[in-house]
C-alpha cells in the first residue's frame, strides 16, 4: 500500500526494505501504541524514515512477539536511529519485539540541552521552529490498534512523525557544537538502555531524594 510516498508494510520489513534501510548512516523512527504504558498498551506501528525520504510503517499484530529485519535494522551498530522522546519508543519495541535498539540520537533531549531559550520541546513545536512546519496533531490520540483499518489522517500523521526528524537532528547537533553540550548529549544518549531497563521494572523516582 502506497500513501503519498509512504509504505506500509505487515508485520515486518521486506528484505529489500532492510537492504535499502542498512544502506543509511542514520534513520529515523517512531512509534506508534494504544497507550503510554508498554505493559499495557500494545505497539501498533513502527514508522521508518531514512536521508531519502522513503518512509516505511510496519504494522504490527496484536500478539505479535517479533520482527526479525526490523530488528536487524534497529540493532545495526552503523546505522544511527534518531527518535523524539526515545525513552518511550525504546521501552516499547524491547518490551513487545525483543529489540535492544542502537545507537540512538533523541531529539527531544537534544532539544532541551539545546534550546534553553524555551520550554517547548514537544515535535510540534521543535519542527516548527527549526523546519518551519507546522504539523498536524489531530490524529495523534486514535485507535491505532485497528492497524488494518488505518485512516488517511492517521497515516499522514504517522508518515510526518518521522518524515522532519533527520533534518530537526542535524540542526540540534549543529547547536549542540555550538553551545559545547555535545557530549553531554551522547552520554545521555548512551545512559537511555538503563533507563529503559529501569523504565521497564516500573521502578519511579530513583534518582530522587
Amino acid at each position: 500500500m502506497t500513501l503519498h510516498d509512504f509504505q506500509v508494510s505487515d508485520r515486518d520489513l521486506s528484505d529489500a526494505a532492510l537492504t535499502e534501510y542498512l544502506k543509511s548512516t542514520a534513520i529515523a523512527v517512531d512509534t506508534e501504541t494504544m497507550g503510554l504504558l508498554p505493559h499495557r498498551d500494545r505497539l501498533c506501528l513502527v514508522q521508518l524514515c531514512n536521508p531519502g525520504g522513503k518512509v516505511t510503517a510496519i504494522r504490527i499484530a496484536k500478539g505479535q512477539v517479533d520482527a526479525p529485519n526490523l530488528k536487524k535494522l534497529l540493532e545495526a551498530p552503523n546505522t544511527l536511529k534518531v527518535f523524539h522522546f526515545a525513552r518511550f519508543d525504546l521501552a516499547t519495541l524491547r518490551h513487545n519485539l525483543g529489540i535492544q535498539v542502537q545507537p540512538v540520537f533523541c531529539t527531544k533531549i537534544a532539544s532541551k540541552l539545546a534550546r534553553t531559550y524555551t520550554n517547548r520541546h514537544g515535535l510540534k513545536d521543535v519542527v516548527q521552529e527549526l523546519e518551519q512546519v507546522e504539523l498536524d496533531k489531530s490524529a495523534q490520540s486514535s485507535d491505532w490498534g485497528n492497524a488494518a483499518n488505518l485512516s488517511e489522517a492517521q497515516l499522514n500523521y504517522a508518515a510526518n512523525d518521522v518524515r522532519y526528524l533527520l533534518s530537526v537532528q542535524q540542526k540540534l547537533l549543529e547547536m549542540l557544537k555550538r553551545e559545547e553540550r555535545w557530549q553531554l548529549a551522547q552520554k545521555c544518549f548512551e545512559f537511555l538502555p538503563t533507563i529503559v531497563s529501569l523504565d521497564l521494572l516500573q521502578f519511579k523516582d530513583l534518582f530522587e531524594h
